[in-house]
């Protein structure tokens, strides 16, 4: 594979230049020439304080702050679910002032985030990451305007009815390099591994409005 692969989410900080790391507002650490993302994790919504969301306000407005999040909903580890909910939009609404995409944890919460979106109307796009979800689920997803990002782990059908404008991946926690997450999923979806890389790499560089290539 010669084209780069673009690894829109990951928890590697040692991670290269070429992966865009995820970072609570309270663990961020600059990373010189690297892109990061920052945002309060539905596992930490029910318990983060106001100094946090002010410090995640501050830091959205970074050069390095390529994505806000990830937030998002998750029903089985996330709490009170109306918290997790009030994060979200409060999330989104820094993801419009800063101009930047956002991405989201959902776990069994489609129907919730697709009513956050009906609501609010976003602007910026709006990223499901480390997506595992049936073809339904996705369908309904990706009709509601929203981007799939898919790691090691994925339904084979939601990735080949995944439009390839709105396709991203990610190695999120997984011991995997990113070359091999996107070789499966090409390989699931019948495409050319490059040319699947390529479109990757567009996607993202188009989301972020900066070259990483």
């Amino acid at each position: 594979m010669n084209a780069l692969v673009i690894d829109i989410h990951t928890h590697r900080h040692d991670a290269d230049a070429s992966a865009i790391v995820s970072f609570n507002p309270w663990e961020y650490v600059a990373r010189t020439g690297c892109l990061c993302s920052v945002g309060i994790h539905p596992w930490n919504a029910n318990s983060a304080t106001a100094a946090d969301f002010d410090r995640l306000e501050q830091l959205a407005r970074h050069h390095d702050v390529a994505i806000i999040g990830e937030c998002g909903i998750d029903k089985l580890r996330g709490g009170y679910l109306q918290g997790q909910v009030e994060m979200v939009k409060r999330h989104a609404m820094l993801s419009e002032a800063v101009c930047k995409p956002l991405l989201l944890h959902c776990v069994r919460a489609s129907n919730e985030l697709c009513q956050l979106r009906r609501t609010l109307k976003p602007v910026q796009p709006w990223v499901v990451h480390g997506f595992r979800g049936n073809a339904r689920v996705a369908r309904q997803l990706l009709d509601a305007g929203f981007y799939l990002s898919y790691g090691q782990y994925f339904n084979p059908e939601a990735v080949r009815i995944t439009p390839i404008d709105r396709l991203l991946v990610e190695t999120d926690e997984s011991p995997l390099p990113i070359e091999e997450i996107c070789a499966l999923v090409a390989l699931n979806r019948g495409d050319d591994v490059a040319a699947l890389a390529a479109a990757v790499a567009s996607n993202a560089t188009s989301l972020i409005n900066i070259s990483l290539v």
